[in-house]
C-alpha cells in the first residue's frame, strides 16, 4: 500500500499521535493484565481455585500485611475488608499494566515486567498452604498468554508502528484489542461458570438436611431484649453477622466432599464424614462470638443459635494424651487456628457447629462445617470450613495469627457498648433512653454503669440474663439538660472485676477502654 510522504516521519514527543501511542501502549497493557488473570482463573478452577493468580497475589498480601494495618482497615471497612483489598489490588495492578504497556511500544521491557510478576506470583502460589507442583500452572500459562496478548496489541518493529498510517493503525488497534478483551472476558467468565458446576456448594447447600437436637437451646424470652428503639437485636441475623476472616474466596467445599480428621496426640487417628456425624447426638446452643479486632464500641460481635456436636465427644474417639495441651484446627485453605485444649475440655459448649439460626452454616460462616468455643476470641476458637483437628502443644507448633505476634490464649475481655443514642445525635431535653449492650463470655455481665461527662456513675438497668456465654443488654434512663454532653458506659463481670478505662488497641489480646459517646441536647 502506498502511503503519503507527509505520513512517514516519526511522530514529535508530545504531539497528538504520540500521544495516541501511549493511550494505546496502556490500553494494550490493561488487557494483557486481563489475559493473565482471565486465563489464569480458568486454568486454576481444573486444578484448586487458591491457585489462580489474583488470589494467590491476594492471600499473599493479607498474609504480609502488618496487623495495624490489618486493624485500620477491619475498623473503616468491616466485613467489606476483602471489596477494599480487590479494589485496591486492581487500581495497582492497572497502574502497572499501563506503564507496562506504554514500555512495551520502543522495546519488550513489558513482556520482561510480566515474566518477572509470573516469577513472584508462581513462588507465592508454592508458598500457599494446599499448594503442590501444580499451582505454578494457572500463573504460567496466564503469563504466556498475556505476553502474546500484549505482542499482539503493540505490534511490529517500533519504526513501521511510528510510520504506519494513524487510520490503519487504530483500526488495527481497536480489532485487536476487542479480540483480546473477548478472550480475557471469556475464559473469566468460563472460570467462573465451570467452578460453579464443578464445586455447586450453593445448591448442596440448599439440600443440607440439619440434624434434631436431642437438647435445644433454651428459648429466648423477650425479658433478654431490651426494649428500646436502635438497640442490638439480642440474636443476631446470620446477614448481618460480622464476618473477619483470611479467605479472598469462599471455599467451595460440599458436604458430601467434607471429611474431619483428628490426630497427632492421639491413641488413634479418627475420621468423620458427614453420614458418621449424623450418627451422633445433637445439640443446639445460643453463643455470642467477638472478634479480636473489635475496637472500642465496635460492631465485631455477634450472637446466634448454634447447631452442632460436642468438640470433646468427637475427640474423645481419638484418645487424648495427657500433655497434649493446644488443638490445631486447619480449614479447607490450609489456615490454622490454636485453641486452648482446656476450654475445649472443661464443660463448655464447645461445638463443632454445622447449623445457625435455624439455617445450614451460610457459605461465608463456614458451610459446612465450623467451630465455635464459647469465651475465646475468634482468632483461637471459630475456624471456618474447619477439616482437620491436630492435637499438639503450644511449645511445638504456631498456628497463623500467633506466627503473626497475637496472643496464643485469647479469653474474652469484659466489654460494654453504647447503642442508643447514636453518635453525635441530637435529642430533645428531658427523659432520654440509652441503652447497649455488654459481654463477659464464659463469666456473665452483673453491673453496667452510665456516666455523663464528668458527674458520678449511675447504675443501668439490666435486661434478663440468657446465660453467661451470652451478651447482656443494659438500659438507662437519662433526665438530659441542653447542650453537649459525652456519655460513658463500663461493665463488670460476675468475678467482681470492673471493665477498666485504660485504652489499648486489639493487638495482641483484645481491645479495652470505655466506650463513649458525644450527644447535643436541645
Amino acid at each position: 500500500m502506498s502511503v503519503p510522504s507527509s505520513t512517514l516521519t516519526a511522530p514529535q514527543p508530545n504531539s497528538p499521535v504520540e500521544r495516541g501511542h501511549r493511550v494505546r501502549g496502556a490500553v494494550a497493557g490493561l488487557l494483557a493484565a486481563a489475559t493473565v488473570l482471565g486465563v489464569g482463573h480458568l486454568v486454576a478452577v481444573l486444578i484448586d481455585p487458591a491457585s489462580s493468580p489474583f488470589f494467590v497475589l491476594g492471600s499473599t498480601m493479607v498474609d504480609h500485611t502488618p496487623h495495624a494495618l490489618k486493624d485500620a482497615a477491619i475498623r473503616r471497612f468491616g466485613s467489606n475488608d476483602k471489596l477494599a483489598l480487590f479494589i485496591s489490588m486492581g487500581a495497582v495492578m492497572a497502574a502497572g499494566a499501563a506503564v507496562a504497556g506504554m514500555l512495551e511500544r520502543r522495546r519488550p521491557v513489558g513482556s520482561v515486567l510480566l515474566v518477572v510478576l509470573g516469577v513472584v506470583t508462581a513462588g507465592a502460589a508454592l508458598q500457599r498452604p494446599t499448594a503442590d507442583i501444580r499451582f505454578v500452572l494457572p500463573t504460567a500459562v496466564g503469563i504466556i498468554a498475556g505476553i502474546i496478548a500484549l505482542r499482539l496489541l503493540v505490534g511490529g518493529a517500533p519504526a513501521l508502528r511510528s510510520l504506519e498510517p494513524v487510520a490503519v493503525s487504530r483500526r488495527r488497534f481497536l480489532a485487536t484489542a476487542a479480540g483480546v478483551g473477548a478472550l480475557a472476558l471469556v475464559a473469566a467468565a468460563a472460570g467462573r461458570q465451570l467452578g460453579a458446576r464443578l464445586h455447586d456448594v450453593v445448591a448442596d447447600r440448599a439440600r443440607f438436611l440439619l440434624p434434631r437436637p436431642n437438647r435445644p437451646a433454651p428459648t429466648v424470652f423477650p425479658e433478654v431484649q431490651a426494649q428500646v428503639d436502635g438497640v442490638t437485636p439480642f440474636v443476631t441475623d446470620a446477614a448481618d453477622f460480622y464476618r473477619v476472616d483470611t479467605a479472598l474466596q469462599l471455599p467451595a467445599l460440599t458436604s458430601a466432599d467434607w471429611r474431619l480428621r483428628i490426630h497427632g496426640m492421639t491413641d488413634r487417628t479418627v475420621e468423620f464424614d458427614m453420614d458418621r456425624l449424623r450418627m451422633r447426638t445433637a445439640v443446639e446452643r445460643v453463643i455470642t462470638l467477638t472478634c479480636v479486632s473489635n475496637e472500642v464500641g465496635g460492631n465485631l460481635a455477634g450472637t446466634a443459635r448454634w447447631l452442632g456436636y460436642p468438640i470433646a465427644d468427637l475427640l474423645a474417639e481419638a484418645g487424648i494424651h495427657s500433655d497434649a495441651d493446644m488443638l490445631l484446627s486447619r480449614s479447607i485453605d490450609g489456615f490454622t487456628i490454636g485453641t486452648p485444649l482446656a476450654a475445649v475440655l472443661d464443660g463448655r459448649d464447645a461445638l463443632l457447629a454445622v447449623g445457625m439460626n435455624g439455617a445450614p452454616l451460610p457459605i461465608a460462616h463456614g458451610y459446612p462445617a465450623r467451630l465455635v468455643v464459647p469465651g475465646l476470641y475468634g482468632y483461637v476458637s471459630a475456624t471456618k470450613w474447619v477439616v482437620d483437628l491436630e492435637l499438639t502443644r503450644f511449645d511445638r507448633v504456631r498456628a497463623y495469627w500467633t506466627e503473626r505476634g497475637w496472643a496464643d490464649r485469647a479469653p474474652i475481655k469484659t466489654a460494654s457498648r453504647i447503642d442508643v443514642p447514636a453518635a453525635f445525635a441530637t435529642v430533645p431535653a428531658g427523659v432520654v433512653m440509652v441503652a447497649g449492650v455488654a459481654w463477659a463470655q464464659g463469666r456473665g455481665i452483673d453491673g453496667v454503669e452510665v456516666q455523663v461527662d464528668d458527674q458520678p456513675w449511675e447504675t443501668a438497668t439490666l435486661a434478663s440474663e440468657y446465660s453467661l456465654d451470652t451478651w447482656r443488654q443494659w438500659t438507662w434512663r437519662w433526665d438530659a439538660a441542653p447542650g453537649n454532653h459525652t456519655l460513658r458506659v463500663r461493665a463488670t463481670d460476675r468475678s467482681g472485676e470492673q471493665q477498666t478505662d485504660r485504652r489499648t488497641p486489639p493487638f495482641p489480646s483484645g481491645s479495652t477502654g470505655w466506650h463513649s459517646r458525644v450527644v447535643t441536647v436541645r
